[in-house]
This record gives structure tokens, C-alpha cells and sequence, in this order.
């Protein structure tokens, strides 16, 4: 009998494992599903929550609408990868009939001997520094205005929202003739200096930074203000280390806006080694005709190497820039 018993203990004990070890095994298994999943399962706010699921007409909605977003990501996405793969064709590729996607064969020495025929290394140099100048003037100027505006509160400082807040509702291009006479009134034809202060006046970038800095804690500033500092010290050692997030998505607006600006570099620009990126394209466009050996498909890859640094990067911090303007407008 206590042999007996022995054994039923023993059993028991390894069943007791066994289901112990069942139950690990389901919780890497749970543990290893898909996020996207896993924060479905624990949807608690919005809309849709997540026992809504659970009935056959909400999850044919969810359906419907994540259909229709790849759709829509299909349509977006297809000129950016026709315009990669038709790079790559020959000049008789690009008209023959019928039309092909995948080019005869993808050989990479032919964007190295774009960039060195056309020297295009200069004019990337010339548009990295207008970016660099154009992200210094966003973060600097509207960052100070915002913090004087949301932090300090001088008097006077509801006015300048309201005209920073109007001006929103003015289309930029209206301001190009004002603008332009003044950049000519003060000799600075043919200087970095207006594609850098242009981008200290951006009414987005004060109402994103404004809304941000309204969500700091007071009782930081006021310490700061105790411990002896002036504004511009508590602008630099209290707001700027909170405000990371928010900054850097202003820098990456003002990067990709910077880059891609056309209009005001090319009646700003007229010397050829002063040219962005931008301008380079529209004047190798206007005299591709004439040059020996320039093609359109040439011009084809001009255009995916002017895309490579807007593109990378968007991929390597679109989390960041989704994740803070969607919260930007909001109010602990």
C-alpha cells in the first residue's frame, strides 16, 4: 500500500508538471503573438472597443476599413515604386509597348554615374545646409516664441497668438511677392540667410510647440524662477529638456520642408553652385533636350536620388512624428 501510494503521489506530481509545463508553454505562446494583436485584445477606449469585436458586424466594418487603408496605401505607395523601378530602364525601355513594371535588369553603377556626371554631390552639400540653417531658425525662433507665449505670458501675448492664428488662414504663396521684395531691398540675392529665416515664422510649428509647452508642469518653472533663474535659463535648462519629443518632430518637419522647398531657393539662388537639389532638377528638366547622352531616364533617377534623405526620413522616425502631433492638441 505505501507503494501504492508512492506511485499515486508520483503520477500526481508529474501530472501536476505537466500541466504546469502546458500552462508555460501557453504563456510563450501568448507571449509571442502579434502586437498588433495583443493590443486589439486590450482596446479600451475609443469608438470601437475590443469586445465590440466580438459581433459579426463590427468585425466586417474592421474588415471593410482596414481593406480600404491598404487600398489607399497601394494607390499612395505605387508612383513612388514605379518611379524606383523605372530608374533603372534604358530609354527604349521607357516607351515600349506594352508598358513593363520590372525593368530588363536593375544595375546600380548608373545612379553612381548620374551623380558623377552631374556633379550632384554639390548641390546635395547646398540643400543639407539649407536644411541644417532652416531646422536651427524652426526650433530656436518658434520655440522661443512659443515658451514666451505659453510659459512667461507677457502682456500682450494673446495678440500674438491671434495674428500667428490668422495668419494660418493666409495661402503662403501670397506672401512670396512681399516677401521676395524685401529679400531683394536687403541685397541678400544669392544668400543662404532668407531659406533659413523663412522657417522662423511658421505659424504650424508656434501652434504645435504652443500646445506642447501649455502641458509642462508650472510648478518647474517656478522652482527654476525661485532657484534664481531668468527666462531665457529656464527657456534652455527647464523647457528644452521636456520639450525633446516636440522639437525634434519641428526638425523634421522643417528638414523635409527645407529639402523639397522649390519656389523661394530658385528666385533666391541664381548663381549654379549656390543651386539646392530642388532647383538642380527643374534646370536639368529645362535643358535635358540639349544635353548629349541626358535621357529621361537619366532625369528618372536625378528624381529617386533627390527622394532618398525625405524618405529615409520619414521611415526611421514616423513613430515619433505620428505618436506627438496626435497628441499635441491634448490637455492633461
Amino acid at each position: 500500500m505505501g507503494k501504492l501510494g508512492a506511485a499515486g503521489k508520483a503520477g500526481a506530481v508529474g501530472k501536476l508538471g505537466a500541466m504546469r509545463g502546458l500552462g508555460a508553454v501557453g504563456r510563450l505562446r501568448a507571449a509571442g503573438r502579434p502586437r498588433a494583436a495583443a493590443r486589439l485584445r486590450a482596446k479600451t477606449e475609443g469608438i470601437v472597443v475590443a469586445s465590440d469585436y466580438r459581433l459579426a458586424r463590427y468585425r466586417l466594418l474592421y474588415a471593410l476599413l482596414f481593406g480600404g487603408l491598404a487600398m489607399a496605401a497601394v494607390v499612395a505607395l505605387f508612383p513612388v515604386v514605379w518611379l524606383a523601378l523605372s530608374s533603372f530602364k534604358g530609354p527604349v525601355e521607357l516607351y515600349r509597348t506594352p508598358l513593363t513594371l520590372l525593368p530588363d535588369q536593375v544595375d546600380l553603377r548608373k545612379a553612381a554615374q548620374v551623380w558623377q556626371t552631374l556633379a550632384f554631390g554639390r548641390y546635395y552639400l547646398n540643400s543639407l545646409w539649407v536644411v541644417a540653417g532652416a531646422v536651427a531658425s524652426a526650433v530656436l525662433v518658434n520655440g522661443l516664441l512659443a515658451y514666451g507665449v505659453s510659459v512667461l505670458r507677457p502682456a500682450g501675448h494673446k495678440l500674438v497668438t491671434a495674428l500667428m492664428m490668422g495668419s494660418l488662414m493666409i495661402p503662403p504663396i501670397l506672401n512670396m511677392g512681399p516677401l521676395f521684395r524685401q529679400i531683394v531691398a536687403l541685397g541678400l540675392i544669392d544668400s543662404y540667410i532668407p531659406l533659413w529665416l523663412v522657417f522662423g515664422a511658421n505659424p504650424f510649428y508656434f501652434l504645435i510647440m504652443t500646445t506642447y509647452f501649455d502641458r509642462l508642469p508650472r510648478a518647474l518653472f517656478e522652482a527654476a524662477r525661485i532657484d534664481g533663474c531668468n527666462g531665457l535659463q529656464m527657456f534652455w535648462k527647464v523647457a528644452v529638456p521636456l520639450s525633446r519629443p516636440i522639437l525634434a518632430v519641428v526638425a523634421i518637419f522643417a528638414a523635409n520642408a527645407a529639402w523639397s522647398d522649390f519656389l523661394l531657393p530658385f528666385l533666391v539662388l541664381r548663381s549654379d553652385a549656390l543651386q539646392t537639389v530642388m532647383v538642380k532638377i527643374y534646370t536639368l528638366q529645362a535643358a535635358s533636350a540639349t544635353m548629349q547622352g541626358f535621357g529621361p531616364d537619366k532625369l528618372l533617377m536625378v528624381l529617386v536620388l533627390a527622394s532618398l534623405p525625405p524618405v529615409a526620413l520619414f521611415v526611421l522616425f514616423q513613430r515619433r512624428i505620428t505618436s506627438t502631433v496626435a497628441t499635441t492638441g491634448l490637455k492633461e
